[in-house]
């Protein structure tokens, strides 16, 4: 049999659950993308032409104009990158022609699916096989400064996007919040609610007759 109070709990957990399953996919809509992998990833010297050079993040990002950018800058300061990144889903990749040997250095910034950008660098070793040809690098990088690109992005359609999306997330997160508060308060009252006949069922004497009209005088 069920007990009135063990109704309170099922309600609750009820209402709880209704929560998770309205909130839980809109909240990763709120957190920024992290980058997963990346090649070269520096771990071991590069002997080859890559040919291209990418990043992986752990969702897709936004594939609009100059919403992506990266560059390979060489150990003597000059771009290596020989076209402007693009966006294939959760990956940003560049075309890119090493030049002499040494420490290069890429620079990325590109802007997540919640519509806000992010941005970093990465290095690694190279070391050209005999025979291997390398590029002659420039002084300017082919395309957008990374340094100031998606900004623009960020303000105008991805903000738009952005802004929208997380509108209704909050509706949502809102509603769930509200039912439940609605159903804790529905769980008190039933809980703080005494049941009539309760004293009865819990074995509290009920007042006998003289009690219940008032004083009596004594029969002779």
């Amino acid at each position: 049999m069920v007990s009135r109070r063990s109704i309170p709990l099922a309600v609750a957990g009820a209402a709880l659950a209704a929560l998770a399953t309205v909130a839980g996919p809109a909240l990763p809509a709120f957190a920024h993308n992290t980058v997963i992998a990346v090649s070269p990833d520096g771990e071991e010297t590069v002997t080859e032409q890559p040919g291209v050079v990418w990043l992986e993040t752990n969702d897709a990002l936004l594939d609009a104009e100059g919403a992506a950018a990266m560059d390979v800058v060489g150990p003597d300061g000059l771009h290596y990158a020989t076209q402007c990144a693009t966006v294939d889903g959760a990956i940003a990749s560049v075309a890119a022609e090493l030049g002499e040997p040494g420490e290069y250095t890429v620079v990325w910034r590109v802007v997540s699916a919640d519509g806000h950008p992010i941005s970093g660098d990465f290095e690694f070793e190279w070391q050209p096989a005999d025979g291997e040809p390398v590029g002659p690098g420039a002084d300017d990088s082919p395309c957008a400064d990374v340094a100031g690109t998606a900004e623009g992005v960020d303000d105008g359609e991805a903000g738009d996007a952005s802004s929208s999306g997380a509108a209704q997330d909050l509706v949502w997160i809102g509603a769930g919040v509200l039912a439940v508060a609605v159903a804790a308060v529905v769980a008190l009252l039933f809980v703080r609610r005494k049941p009539a006949g309760a004293d009865a069922a819990d074995g509290s004497p009920e007042p006998d007759a003289g009690e219940a009209s008032g004083d009596s005088e004594p029969r002779d």
